[in-house]
């Protein structure tokens, strides 16, 4: 049986809302601008034909909401500091809550250490860690080349490695 639109999108929309929220967040620095954004990004699938999506689907939403985020920054050029950003925090049960708060505070300081990368290193290394894409579909969401993205990324890393302080390091 052919899975109705309406059951499409409410599929992407259990499967990715989430990771586009996260990722719209990294790039506007706000959560409820990141949900508008992530409002718009579903409204446009709404309207597309699935057939013409459904084999890209992940890399397609994501292109889309990184578009509208970029759309919303050049209108509006304030930016927040990344720590008022509300990340999902998935701890299993087994995690103690001065563990769970040591994670969250190192989480916090590498990710502040994300700030001093430049935009496109931040970007792709979100991408390819925080939210699982390929190269080739963090091509499709940026626009930029593979051999960019794994240049990117390594030297992101790498700097990265030169910033963490060895009390983070464990």
């Amino acid at each position: 049986m052919q899975e109705t639109h309406e059951q499409f999108v409410e599929k992407a929309m259990q499967e990715f809302e989430s990771a586009l929220i996260g990722y719209a967040s990294t790039i506007l620095h706000d959560t409820d601008r990141a949900r508008d954004v992530v409002q718009d990004t579903f409204i446009r699938l709404c309207q597309q034909n699935p057939d013409k999506v459904r084999e890209h689907l992940k890399s397609w939403l994501f292109t889309v909401c990184r578009n509208r985020a970029l759309d919303i920054i050049r209108k509006d050029k304030r930016n927040k500091p990344l720590d008022e950003i509300q990340w999902k925090k998935v701890a299993g049960n087994e995690t103690q809550p001065d563990q769970q708060a040591d994670h969250d505070d190192r989480l916090a300081k590498i990710l502040q250490l994300l700030e001093r990368l430049s935009d496109n290193q931040r970007e792709v290394i979100l991408l390819k860690f925080q939210q699982g894409l390929s190269y080739a579909e963090i091509e499709k969401v940026t626009g930029l080349k593979s051999g960019n993205i794994g240049f990117l990324i390594h030297t992101g890393l790498k700097r990265l490695r030169d910033l963490i302080p060895n009390e983070l390091r464990h």
